[in-house]
């Protein structure tokens, strides 16, 4: 916990120093932070930092509907690790030359320092979803966008400056042509370069493939996730209830022959699928609370680590023929609650209907079946 705490204080104060250097370099167009600790932030901003909080962060965790979930897509995160490397390398050579290197050269480094603009533009909306994502935001994202900015800034200013001096000369055809794309007016310039990152990105995507990866393996880093800012695979997690009946409500996303849905129920404001299996095991599990509670928190405590393996591997039990495997196996598990149910509760049908109902529709049902108990006499 000190280690941590020191590391936070450490990004804590460099993103304060990165935030009050660029203020100054946009009211009196210098750097106020000497020149070693100067670097040193930099060094700390965009790479030690991103690397810390993504790496540890992503790499230790799988798609999960429960818990923690990985940032980016475990099958496709190597192509986006791949960008940002090329990214922060980019950076560095820009921030540690001494002269400025060949036309090409500086214009590959710009354009990658766009690339790592958009990277942590799109981080932040990635994780703006997850509890400490503005945080990230504000110590992370942002002091690297800040850097990066006054890097394009002194580029573009160093470059103008040794053409007017004529202390930089082009060679070739290609040579001056990326000479008059850097020396373009900032607006125009920096729209061509984000141009030029779409055949690049084409050139890393084909690169990727060589390694198994997608064509759009970039874009699905950030969509095959869940619960962040482009996921797209939420859906998946639509029937799973984390803490709650997890062989049961995997078996209710079968196929509708095999495990008969019979309606709609809600746990914990959110609405999930019940079939006659998930109904008796709840009511199962309530009858045993009530009677036994000692008993119940047993078995709800080694029920809660079988489904905590489930939702790590929810991928192969979210398939169909998975569930309906996963339903026949709790088969033999449903009639011996429907025997306990029936030895030692007096309504076991009342017990089993009002599962997963919301409070209202208890209320409902519960008077409904006072009326009944009323009107019976009525009708001998």
């Amino acid at each position: 916990m000190g280690i941590l705490f020191v590391v936070a204080i450490f990004i804590v104060v460099a993103a304060i120093i990165v935030l009050v250097n660029f203020i100054s370099y946009l009211a009196v167009d210098r750097i106020v932070t000497k020149e070693g600790l100067w670097k040193t932030i930099q060094v700390w901003t965009v790479l030690l930092v991103p690397f810390m909080y993504l790496i540890i962060s992503d790499l230790g965790n799988s798609n999960s509907c429960c818990g923690d979930t990985a940032i980016f897509s475990p099958e496709y995160r190597i192509g986006i690790y791949f960008l940002m490397f090329l990214c922060i390398g980019a950076y560095l050579v820009s921030a540690w030359r001494k002269e400025l290197l060949s036309p090409i050269q500086e214009l590959v480094i710009n354009v990658f320092l766009i690339l790592g603009l958009i990277i942590n533009v799109l981080l932040s909306v990635h994780l703006n979803d997850i509890d400490d994502g503005y945080l990230f935001w504000i110590f992370g994202n942002l002091p690297i966008i800040l850097l990066i900015l006054i890097k394009l800034s002194e580029n573009h200013r160093l470059i103008k400056k040794q053409i007017a001096e004529n202390q930089i000369e082009a060679k070739g055809e290609f040579g001056k042509l990326c000479m008059e794309l850097l020396s373009l007016q900032p607006i125009l310039k920096y729209s061509v370069l984000t141009m030029m990152l779409i055949p690049i990105l084409v050139f890393v995507s084909m690169f990727l493939m060589l390694f198994g990866q997608k064509p759009d393996s970039l874009i699905r880093a950030f969509t095959d996730t869940y619960k962040h800012g482009f996921s797209q695979l939420d859906h998946l997690c639509a029937n799973v209830q984390c803490g709650g009946h997890f062989l049961c409500s995997v078996g209710a996303n079968g196929h509708r022959e095999v495990v008969k849905p019979i309606r709609y129920g809600e746990r914990k404001g959110n609405k999930i699928i019940c079939n006659r299996q998930l109904l008796v095991s709840n009511a199962f599990e309530e009858l045993v609370q009530e009677r036994s509670p000692i008993l119940h928190a047993n078995l709800r405590a080694n029920y809660n680590k079988v489904g905590d393996k489930i939702h790590k591997h929810y991928h192969v039990f979210n398939n169909k023929y998975v569930s309906d495997l996963v339903y026949l196996f709790m088969k033999p598990l449903e009639y011996f609650f429907l025997i306990v149910l029936y030895t030692f509760d007096r309504k076991p049908e009342d017990r089993i209907e009002r599962q997963y109902l919301s409070g209202k529709d208890r209320k409902e049902l519960m008077a409904v079946r006072d009326e009944e108990l009323i009107l019976k006499p009525l009708y001998k």
